[in-house]
């Protein structure tokens, strides 16, 4: 091979090599608006942001900064004002209501703060739930709704009611049920916001396990430093506006930066 080819082939590949992974989810100028006029409330004021594949991020910010107005446009939740959603490379906005129904039902997986399981079922029944609301049966889904309660440590508590579980294993089956219909993105809602400090950490290790032994990309909406500490990226709002990403690090360091938002 000639002296240029070498050099135009390491050239491709060096290219190659640096192209970022393809986006999960992107939003561009994306702005939420609530009331009119002088009492409009501009929840979220031309936030652009990526998340590629593979991610874990955080996003945290003080209160009213727009974290769970964002939270809520990525998921499919709520309609933006103007600016656009992407999942993919497919774009929220025309989208019919049943549409976004199935959008959220087979891209996305919800994890909650009050984990959001029906009392009445078993940890497999709520496990399976999103699959039967699909028109599916229990029986298809319940050797992945087993494999995934052993992926989160409770192998042996299928058969249990939520009320006879604590609230870190409530908040496992939570996370095994936002994975069952193997979504592109796993979006929670402060996940630790009602857990004791070891239930807690218990809940971001496996986290943070899903999203580096096994690629899931995670958003993660959060208060909490010690949470937004083992992201990848740290993206901070304030008033409506991306203030401030980084990479994550202690929580020392996220609460500094949080600090210096503030």
């Amino acid at each position: 091979m000639s002296p240029p080819a070498r050099t135009a082939r390491k050239a491709g590949a060096k290219r190659r090599s640096s192209r970022r992974p393809p986006a999960a989810i992107r939003t561009r100028r994306l702005k939420k608006v609530y009331g009119e006029g002088e009492t409009a409330v501009h929840a979220l004021d031309g936030v652009d942001l990526l998340v590629t594949r593979g991610e874990l991020v955080a996003i945290m910010g003080p209160s009213g900064s727009g974290k769970s107005t964002l939270l809520h446009l990525l998921g499919a939740l709520d309609t933006p004002t103007s600016g656009s959603v992407s999942i993919g490379r497919r774009r929220f906005d025309g989208l019919t209501d049943a549409e976004l129904t199935l959008l959220r039902r087979d891209r996305i997986g919800f994890v909650f703060q009050f984990f959001n399981l029906l009392p009445a079922l078993s940890a497999r029944e709520n496990v399976i739930l999103p699959a039967l609301i699909a028109g599916g049966h229990g029986h298809e889904h319940a050797e992945r709704a087993d494999a995934l309660l052993e992926r989160v440590g409770l192998a042996g508590r299928a058969d249990h009611l939520p009320g006879e579980l604590s609230g870190g294993e409530q908040q496992r089956v939570s996370i095994a049920r936002a994975l069952l219909m193997e979504p592109a993105l796993v979006l929670a809602d402060e996940p630790t916001g009602n857990l004791d400090s070891t239930s807690s950490a218990e809940v971001l290790a496996l986290l943070r396990e899903l999203n580096r032994a096994e690629g899931h990309t995670i958003v993660i909406v959060t208060h909490d430093p010690g949470a937004a500490s083992m992201a990848g990226r740290v993206v901070l709002l304030r008033d409506g506006k991306v203030a401030d990403e980084f990479k994550g690090g202690s929580a020392k360091r996220v609460s500094e930066r949080f600090a210096a938002l503030k």
